[in-house]
């Protein structure tokens, strides 16, 4: 997975020590509610599509970008489902990271859906009843934050 400049320099100056970097998934919908989903080249699972914030980035401009690099497709952000922070990760190079995820519903706008980068091995869209098995689980969660979305009550900020 591309690792953003940015964490390149912070890097070369904290070597592996944990970061805490924010993050964006967007759960898009096409306008018969299936789901666009990737299957990660560095995992082999299916996970929405997400990504890291650039310094001074808008999260919802950042979500949107993602997409676009990803798969090809224009989307439009709806709403923030969810702010949540996850586990510390510690990637095999022994880089340890923990995230901020704002996970956005989005609305595709137009373009054919393809592997747009070396992010992900395939991409494709997906009834929200009939997701593939080995999705990730925080994608399955993200998932289910948009599903739940209610306008009324706001996004989801405890779990």
């Amino acid at each position: 997975m591309p690792v953003p400049d940015f964490v390149l320099e912070l890097r070369r100056h904290v070597g592996t020590a944990h970061l805490w970097l924010s993050g964006v998934s967007a759960v898009v919908f096409d306008a018969n509610d299936r789901i666009l989903l990737g299957r990660r080249a560095d995992t082999g699972r299916w996970a929405v599509i997400s990504g890291i914030l650039d310094p001074g980035e808008q999260p919802a401009v950042a979500a949107i970008r993602e997409v676009a690099e990803e798969t090809g497709i224009r989307v439009e952000v709806d709403a923030l489902v969810s702010a949540l922070s996850g586990d510390e990760i510690t990637y095999p190079n022994g880089d340890r990271a923990s995230y901020l995820d704002l996970t956005f519903r989005c609305r595709y706008l137009d373009g054919a859906a393809h592997v747009a980068d070396d992010e992900s091995l395939e991409v494709a869209w997906f009834p929200s009843d009939v997701l593939p098995e080995d999705l990730q689980e925080t994608s399955r969660q993200r998932i289910a934050d948009a599903l739940a979305y209610d306008p009324a009550t706001g996004p989801r900020f405890i779990r």
